[in-house]
C-alpha cells in the first residue's frame, strides 16, 4: 500500500485518510517535545502505520450488548461452580460471588471510562497500558493476555468435548476436537461481523438457558417438581450453610470462605476485557460502550448472584455428582438439582447448552488472544508482520499464532499427555488477577492525565472512580497472593502444587522485568502531562454514527434492537 504523504502541517489529507478507517493526526493542542515513547509522532509510526490495513468498526450494537452479557460465560459458570458450592456451601459461594461481582463492576466502570474515550483500532488494554502507563505494562500485559487466552481456548474445547462423553458417544474425542478447533479458528478468519453475528446467538442461547434454569430452580424450590418436593432452603441447614475447609470450627469455616472467594474468581475471567477489545471494531464504541457498561450490573447479578443462589437452593454441596469429578454436565450442580428433583430429558438438554457455551467462550477468547497480538504488534511490542490485516480488517498472521494453542487440546487425547496440558492450563491461574490489578493502575494513570490535561469530553465516567480502583488492586494482589495458600498445609503440600498454584505471577515479570531492564532509562510511568490523549480521537469522532430514532408505534421501535 502506498504511503500518503504528510502535509507540512502534519495533518493527512482528510478524504484519502478516511479510506483507511483510522484516526492518524497530530494532537489537537500544541505539546512540548519529549523523549518519551507516548509522543504523538511514535503512535504515529507504530500505532497508525498506514502502510497496513486496520481491523474494521463490523460489530454493530446488538453484537455489542450481547457480547457484552454471555461473551465469556463458559464452563466456569455452568460446571466449575460445582467444586466451589462443595468447598463454601451455599451461603459461603454466595457471599464470594456478590464479593466478586462488585470487584468486577468496578473494573467494568473504570476500563470502560478509558476505552470509550479513545477506541482506536487495536483497542485493548495493553495498547492502553502502553498509551497512558509506560510502554513496559503494555509489553507485559500483552503477552500476558497472549499466552493466557490463548491457552484458554483448547481448555474450552477440551471442556465441551468431555461434555459430549455424557452421551457416551462411539466416537473418539479427538474427533469433536478436530471439529470444533476448525469452527472456531474459521470463524475468527472471517470479518469481524461473522463473529459477531455467532456471538449474538451464542451469547442469546447462554442467556436463555440460564434464565430457563433461574426459573425451573424456582419452581423446584416451591415444590413444583415431579416429585413434588418442596425444597426451599433445606440444604442450608443440611448438609449446612457453611462448610469447614482443612481446619474444624470458626477457623474452619474462615478458610473455606478465603477458599471460596479465590475459586469464584475463575467464570468471570477476562470477561470484562473481552468489552474493550471488541470497542476497536465496533461501530460508534464512544456511544455504544457506555451503554454495555451500564448494563455489565444486571449480567452480574442475573448471571452470577442468582445462579449461584439456586445452586445452593436446588443442590447440596455433598451431592456425589459433583464431589466426584464427574464428567460433563454429571458435574454441573444445575444437573444435580434437576437430577434430584426427577425432572427427565432436561439434563441433555443444559448438556446441549454447555457445549454451546464452552464453544462461544472457545471462540471469545481466540477473538482476544489475536488482537492482544495484534495490538503488541502495534505499539511496536511484537513483530511488525502480527499487525497486518486483510481489507476485510482481519489480522490473519495474529489470528494465525493465537490458532496454534488450540493444538494443545489434542494433549488431553492420551492420560499421560493431559497432565502435560494441565500445566499449561496452571499459567493461568492468577493471569486474571494481574490483568484486573493492571487494569486498576491503568484506569488511575488515565484518569490522573486526564486531569492534568483538563480532558472534559468523556463519554463515560466511572461511578466508583479512583477509590474503587485501588479497591480493585488491592482486593486482587490481595487474592493473588493466597490463590494456592492450601498447598501450605502439611497434608497438602508438594512442590507439584505450589508450582501449579503461583507459576504465572513470575511469568508475568519475566515479561514486564525483562522490558524493564532493557528499557531501563524509561520512567516507571510517564508524566501525566506527557501521556497523548489526543492521537486518532479525530478519526473516531468522525467515525461516530448519530443514534437512530424511530417514531410511531412500539413495535416499529423494536426493530432498533436489531441495529
Amino acid at each position: 500500500m502506498a504511503e500518503k504523504k504528510v502535509e507540512e502541517t502534519g495533518v493527512y489529507d482528510g478524504e484519502k485518510h478516511a479510506d483507511y478507517g483510522v484516526g492518524d493526526v497530530h494532537a489537537a493542542r500544541p505539546r512540548k517535545s519529549s523523549a518519551l515513547p507516548v509522543d504523538p509522532e511514535v503512535l504515529r509510526g507504530e500505532i497508525f502505520d498506514e502502510r497496513y490495513e486496520t481491523t474494521k468498526r463490523g460489530l454493530k450494537s446488538r453484537h455489542a450488548q450481547m457480547i457484552a452479557l454471555g461473551g465469556t460465560i463458559g464452563t466456569g459458570l455452568f460446571v466449575g461452580t460445582g467444586q466451589t458450592l462443595h468447598r463454601g456451601g451455599p451461603a459461603f459461594i454466595l457471599v464470594a460471588f456478590c464479593f466478586m461481582s462488585f470487584l468486577i463492576f468496578c473494573i467494568v466502570a473504570g476500563i470502560i471510562e478509558v476505552a470509550a474515550y479513545l477506541p482506536t483500532p487495536g483497542s485493548s488494554m495493553n495498547l492502553f497500558g502502553y498509551r497512558y502507563v509506560s510502554r513496559s505494562m503494555g509489553f507485559g500485559l500483552g503477552w500476558l493476555y497472549f499466552y493466557s487466552l490463548g491457552i484458554l481456548v483448547p481448555y474450552e474445547i477440551t471442556a465441551a468435548g468431555l461434555v459430549i462423553e455424557y452421551w457416551s458417544p462411539p466416537v473418539n474425542i479427538a474427533v469433536w476436537i478436530t471439529i470444533m478447533i476448525i469452527v472456531i479458528v474459521g470463524l475468527n478468519c472471517l470479518p469481524v461481523r461473522f463473529y459477531g453475528e455467532t456471538e449474538f446467538w451464542f451469547a442469546g442461547t447462554k442467556v436463555i438457558m440460564i434464565v430457563g434454569l433461574l426459573l425451573v430452580s424456582f419452581i423446584i424450590f416451591w415444590g413444583g417438581g415431579p416429585k413434588h418436593d418442596r425444597l426451599g432452603f433445606r440444604y442450608w441447614k443440611h448438609p449446612g450453610a457453611a462448610n469447614t475447609y482443612l481446619e474444624d470450627g470458626n477457623t474452619g469455616r474462615f478458610i473455606a470462605l478465603l477458599a471460596t472467594v479465590v475459586l469464584a474468581a475463575f467464570p468471570f475471567t477476562f470477561a470484562p476485557e473481552l468489552l474493550v477489545a471488541t470497542g476497536g471494531e465496533m461501530q460508534s464504541p464512544r456511544r455504544n460502550l457506555p451503554t454495555a457498561a451500564r448494563r455489565y450490573i444486571y449480567r452480574l447479578l442475573i448471571f452470577y448472584v442468582f445462579s449461584v443462589l439456586a445452586i445452593g437452593v436446588i443442590c447440596p454441596s455433598d451431592d456425589p455428582n459433583i464431589t466426584s469429578g464427574g464428567h460433563g454436565a454429571k458435574a454441573s450442580p444445575f444437573v444435580a438439582g434437576i437430577k434430584n428433583a426427577g425432572i427427565p430429558v432436561l439434563d441433555s438438554i443444559i448438556n446441549a447448552g454447555i457445549i454451546i457455551s464452552a464453544w462461544s467462550s472457545g471462540n471469545s477468547f481466540l477473538f482476544l488472544s489475536s488482537r492482544s497480538l495484534y495490538a503488541l504488534a502495534l505499539s511496536g511490542n511484537a513483530p511488525s508482520i502480527f499487525k497486518t490485516c486483510t481489507k476485510s480488517g482481519i489480522p490473519y498472521y495474529a489470528v494465525a499464532a493465537s490458532s496454534l494453542f488450540a493444538a494443545l487440546a489434542y494433549l488431553n487425547v492420551g492420560s499421560s499427555s493431559a497432565v502435560v496440558f494441565s500445566w499449561f492450563v496452571n499459567l493461568t491461574n492468577t493471569s486474571g488477577f494481574i490483568s484486573w490489578i493492571c487494569c486498576g493502575i491503568i484506569y488511575l494513570r488515565f484518569r490522573k492525565a486526564r486531569e492534568a490535561q483538563n480532558i472534559t469530553d468523556i463519554p463515560y465516567y466511572s461511578p466508583v472512580g479512583k477509590w474503587g480502583a485501588w479497591f480493585v488492586i488491592v482486593s486482587f494482589t490481595f487474592l493473588c497472593l493466597i490463590n494456592g495458600f492450601d498447598v501450605f498445609w502439611s497434608e497438602n503440600w508438594n512442590v507439584s502444587s505450589f508450582f501449579t498454584a503461583y507459576v504465572g505471577i513470575p511469568m508475568f515479570f519475566v515479561f514486564y522485568g525483562g522490558h524493564r531492564i532493557w528499557a531501563r532509562h524509561d520512567k516507571w510511568a510517564y508524566d501525566p502531562m506527557e501521556v497523548d490523549l489526543h492521537t486518532g480521537l479525530e478519526q473516531v469522532l468522525a467515525d461516530e454514527v448519530p443514534q437512530r430514532h424511530i417514531e410511531g408505534p412500539w413495535w416499529k421501535k423494536i426493530t432498533l434492537l436489531w441495529q
